[in-house]
Order: C-alpha cells, then structure tokens, then sequence
C-alpha cells in the first residue's frame, strides 16, 4: 500500500526549514505522496528516513540511465498503465542495429546513414536514439574494432549485443560512453554482470519468458540492479503479452523483478511489418526496440507515433508565441496570417502559406497551445486579446498596410477586432488547405 503523507511526515526532521522548497514538512510530505517530490530534495534526511521512504516511494519502474551527456537515454520511471492516469515520461528509445561483419567504408556508409535519421516534426526534432552494434562474426577482435569504429563516430548511445567474449573485448574500450550491454542469461550472468559492474554501464537481462525472467532478475538484482528486461520471445503476440503482463504486475502489484525497463527486437522481415511491430511495441511497454529498418521515410510513421504517445495529453503541442514568423521572401507588401499558437495549427498554416508561393507573415496568439474553435469557445482568441497581442508583437511596423487575415471560422468577430486594433481584418478562409486560393485570389501582384 502507498504510503500516506503522514506516514511519509513521520519519517521527515520535522524542522520546516524551507531548504527542500517545500514552506514545511508537512507540505513537502504531501507532495512526496502524490509523486510531486522525491526524498533526495530533503538535505536534513536521516540515514533510517532514506532506507524506509526510499524503497516505498520509488518508482514501480526502475529508472536507468544509457550513455553520457547529449547522448544520455532515460528509460523507465513510469508509475501508470495509461497515460490518462499520468503522463508517460520517457519515450520509448529506438536502436538501429548495425553488424560487425560491416567494416571500412561500408560501415562508414552505415553509420552516416544513422546519424542521418533525425527529423521535424511540427516543429519538434524526433530521431532514433541508439546504436545496436551485434556481434555475427563471433569473433571477438572483430566486434572490438566495429564497436570502436561506431562508438567514434556515431551520434547515439551504444547498445553492445555479443556473446562473453565479444563483451569482454569491447566494453572497456567504450565503457566511458556507458553502453547498454545484452545480455547476462542464465549461462552467463555471473560474468556479464561482473563486466557491467567494473565498467559502470547498465545491463540486459534476457531470459525465456515470465516465469524464467523474474527467476534470473532477482538472481541477478541481488548483486546489480542497473537492469533492462528482454523475455527472450521469437513470437510478436507473446513478447506482447508478456509484456503488458509484466508492467501490471510492476504498476499494480508492486512485483520488483518485473520493475525494470523493458525491451524487445522485432522479428519481422519485411520492412513496413517490422513498422507495425514496432509500433505495437511502442504502445505496450517497451522502453528499447532494436530495429533493423534505417530508411527515413519507413521510420516517420513510427516516430510520429511515438510521439504522440508521449505527448503530455493535458499540455497540448505549442509554437513560440512571442515572435513573428516569415513564410517566403516577405515584404512590406506581405499579407499578415493569424492563429493560434497550437502546433498543429500553426503547421498547417505554414504549410499552406508556404504553397500558395505568396510570401506571408504568421502571428501565432498565445491561446496556451489551443486550437482556433477551442480558443475561440475560451475567450482566449477573441478581439481584446488578439488586439493587444497584434500591438505587442509588432507585425504591423514591419508591413505598409493596415489589415491581418484571421481565420473564416471566428469571422464573427471580426468587427469587434476592427474596432478594438484599428487595422482592417480580413476573414480568410475557414481550413488551412483553403489558404492558396484565397492568396493568389486577393493577392494576385505578390505572386512569384
């Protein structure tokens, strides 16, 4: 049972000395219970406050930590089956895989390719985020070189997949970028955990299903418990299944061997299969897929649906508000485009803007990321705010005219707009996708 903020106010130093942020205890003891806080803010907690709160109040899923600095991977920390509950943190980290029987400028070829699989997305930058490199030569010396020759030059953590020896040869050479290592199995975990300890780097444990897994986790989490899970599964629907099973008894029942990040490697061939089991993977928990799929284009999909699974549903995508944005080679002629600072808005408008061929300004209110109806309904996209930020942002010293395009579907407030900024408003049409015709319709003479 969840401990209560008076259970958690017990264990505190009771001297409400404000250093934790919190104005007391008390407070800070409440915020602990509801997930707003953590132990490690209180600098006065006792030795026996930490081993007693620590263990109660972490997280159902254990956060662990690949790479260093930019490259850095969070994984884990979830404490919720649906993200309705509470926003999923951690996005899931894709790996693409790279073989050791690739070298010189084949390998080269490969891992520029990589690096090249970062990409826009209404205005976000969405990437893979790994390195597989496995060991199909077995030969150690060989996976040594290709691990070194990625780890030099790749822009992402480093996933190090190989047998004992393949391990040994490699990992004290890029242990500084701390690698993932896969796997300790029931074979060799001794020696594959004793390797992650002396380098510091974060560990798979791969077993053979529910039952054999949680077996060799508690095995293996009583020396070290810097862990990923993999179930080991050669079946889509089973890998699955294991795993929605293995984050409800994480979340629900608070079983540790199940409270670590998991992964899984898609086993489809076919490279919009392989998509679509990514995807699968993605919504139902993976933390890590290992990918062999490295085209942009087959990726997209798969990274916008990530993204969208682990966009704050309760803090909808926004656009800068506090500039003005210039579609095309603007002009003082240039027409003035208004909306809302939600993402997909604003993109959509840009989009269109864009392929109307007349350059234009974009103004995007500040309607805390809502769109135009949704603001409109708010009474954050009406005529006194859409004034005053008109005035603030000043668009209207960059152009010689006097008029702004809002959107057609809150023309009814365009006279009130007219009266409130003095400027001549004009309602555009009423989508997005309507916005090149209606340009090349008003705006002929600004055609290029």
């Amino acid at each position: 049972m969840a401990l209560t903020g008076l259970d958690i106010f017990k264990q505190l130093p009771k001297t409400n000395c404000k250093d934790c942020g919190s104005p007391t205890c008390l407070a800070f003891a409440m915020a602990m219970a509801n997930g707003k806080a953590s132990l490690d803010m209180c600098p006065h907690a006792t030795e026996a406050a930490k081993e007693t709160l620590g263990a109660a109040t972490a997280p159902p899923v254990r956060t662990i930590k690949v790479g260093v600095g930019e490259q850095e991977i969070v994984l884990g920390d979830e404490t919720v089956l649906f993200r309705h509950d509470k926003t999923f943190y951690h996005p899931t980290a894709f790996a693409i895989q790279i073989s050791d029987t690739l070298s010189g400028a084949e390998l080269d070829a490969k891992i520029a390719k990589i690096n090249d699989l970062v990409m826009d997305r209404v205005g976000q930058r969405i990437a893979i985020d790994m390195v597989a490199i496995t060991n199909c030569s077995g030969n150690a010396a060989t996976y040594k070189a290709a691990v070194e020759a990625v780890a030099a030059k790749a822009n992402f953590a480093l996933l190090l997949a190989a047998d004992v020896a393949g391990l040994e040869a490699a990992v004290p050479a890029v242990a500084a970028k701390k690698p993932l290592l896969h796997a300790a199995t029931a074979e060799n975990w001794e020696k594959v955990v004793a390797l992650a300890k002396a380098n510091n780097c974060p560990v798979v444990v791969k077993g053979n299903g529910l039952d054999d897994t949680a077996a060799l986790v508690e095995k293996v989490a009583a020396q070290y418990k810097e862990l990923v899970i993999d179930f080991g599964n050669k079946q889509q629907a089973k890998t699955l299944a294991e795993m929605v099973n293995a984050r409800r008894l994480a979340i629900k029942k608070k079983f540790r061997p199940f409270g670590y990040p998991m992964l899984a490697c898609t086993l489809a061939t076919d490279a919009k299969e392989e998509i679509v089991e990514a995807a699968t993977y993605v919504a139902k928990y993976a933390s890590i897929i290992c990918l062999k799929v490295d085209e942009k284009a087959k990726l997209l999909p798969l990274m916008a649906w990530r993204m969208n699974i682990y966009t704050d549903p309760q803090k909808p995508m926004a656009v800068e508000s506090s500039k003005v944005y210039e579609i095309g080679n603007v002009g003082p002629d240039s027409p003035v485009y208004v909306c809302t600072n939600f993402a997909l808005t604003y993109f959509a408008v840009e989009g269109e803007v864009a392929a109307s061929k007349i350059p234009g300004y974009i103004v995007a209110v500040d309607t805390d990321g809502s769109s135009v109806l949704t603001a409109w309904a708010a009474g954050k996209f009406v005529a006194e705010p859409i004034a005053e930020f008109i005035k603030n942002i000043g668009i209207m010293d960059k152009v010689n005219h006097n008029s702004i395009v809002i959107p057609g579907y809150v023309a009814i407030i365009s006279g009130k707009l007219k009266e409130k900024s003095g400027l001549d408003v004009i309602v555009g049409p009423q989508e997005a996708a309507g916005i090149p015709a209606f340009a090349k319709a008003r705006y002929p003479h600004l055609m290029k």
